[in-house]
Order: structure tokens, then sequence, then C-alpha cells
């Protein structure tokens, strides 16, 4: 017996698959905070190829850079020196090349911390400990965007947050967005080449996402 064609019902669908633009090499600079498969994953489904190393010359000449992770600025500090990141880190900053810290990676990007320390000196400013009923301010909030590229469409996006300690800018200009915990928290920065968020994406949902999808596209237009 002759089987039929198959109608337009019983085909397959065709899967989804990315054109036009090439996946984004993404450095993370490994300073010992431990799991990073979670913003690996999360980098990866925004169409990055990210690689968490201590290798300078990946830090130094991929297309983007990011300190991400847990701990505090003295621990990261460390190890960030340790594997001689921290000048190769400066270095990218100085030519104008895109760089991201995440969590404490942002905290990283300024100078000294409350919780003892000192960050990359990178933005001019302070870390210190939050002002507020409760501490650490952990969970989901909501972002009030005040400028820059990296947050576009975010404004009154909630996010997750994990953190007892906060940048405090000098200059309030770098600050692109805040969120509300007793009080404004500076939840991102942003200035040239150089740009941080407090809060997690990769633990944020379709707003983490969003926003690493501003990042990837930051990036390639730098």
């Amino acid at each position: 017996m002759t089987t039929p064609p198959a109608s337009s019902t019983d085909a397959r669908p065709t899967p989804r698959v990315r054109v036009g633009r090439s996946e984004l090499a993404v450095a993370i600079a490994d300073y010992g905070a431990g799991n990073l498969r979670s913003v690996v994953s999360a980098l990866t489904r925004a169409g990055a190829a990210p690689t968490v190393t201590v290798d300078a010359s990946l830090v130094e000449g991929a297309p983007l850079a990011v300190i991400a992770g847990v701990g505090h600025v003295e621990s990261a500090s460390r190890g960030l020196a340790a594997a001689r990141l921290d000048e190769v880190v400066r270095a990218r900053v100085r030519a104008g090349r895109p760089t991201l810290g995440i969590c404490v990676g942002m905290q990283l990007l300024f100078g000294d911390s409350e919780e003892g320390g000192r960050g990359l000196e990178l933005l001019p400013g302070q870390v210190r400990r939050i002002r507020a009923r409760r501490v650490p301010h952990m969970g989901w909030n909501t972002l009030d965007v005040h400028a820059g590229t990296l947050l576009d469409g975010l404004d009154g996006a909630d996010v997750y947050f994990a953190h007892s300690y906060a940048a405090h800018p000098s200059d309030f200009a770098v600050v692109a967005a805040t969120t509300d915990h007793d009080g404004a928290v500076v939840a991102a920065v942003e200035s040239g080449p150089l740009a941080g968020v407090q809060f997690h994406p990769e633990r944020s949902a379709a707003a983490g996402a969003r926003l690493l999808d501003n990042v990837l596209a930051w990036s390639r237009s730098a």
C-alpha cells in the first residue's frame, strides 16, 4: 500500500537557528568566586561564547570582559591580583574595551569598601554597608532607570538582588539605575566602556535576559 504524503499539519516544526550574527566571545575573569555556571548559561542563551579564565591574554583581548560572582571586595581583589588580572582589566578600560561587573564585580569598579579591601578604582566612589531595616537586601526589587543604554527597556522591571554592601559613586552621572530598599540603592552604573549591575541578571528571568541582550549589543557596537 502506498503511504500518502505528509500534510502540512504532520510536518515537524523547523528548529530556530540564530542567523546573521556570530556568537560574541566573552571572557569571565576567574578570581576564585566559585560556581559561575549560571552566568555562563545566561550569556550562552543570549548569544555569547563565554569562557571562565585566568588567562590574561583572553581577558585583555575578548570583545567583552565580565567580572562576576559572589563574595566581597577584599577577597575578589586578592583573587584578581593573584591571577594578574587587575592590571589587565584596568588596561581594557583605558583602551575603551567593554567591561561589565556583576554583583561584587560592580563593587570592584570602585575604591575602598567598608567590608574591607580596595577595588580597582576605575570609578570614583566607595562601597558601603546598606543602611536599612533588613540586611542583606535579598529578593526581587524594581529598577528606576536614569540613564545609559544597557538598561534600555528595563525601567520598572523587577530584578533579583542579593547583597549587603552597595556602591556610592562620587559622580551621580555614572548612575544608570537605582532601586528602593529603605532609600535609594545604586543598582547599575555606566560610564563609556565600563558598566556594572548590582543585581543578578542570570537570576532575573526575562529582565535579566533583556539586560544581557543589551550588553552584547553594546559590546558589538564599541
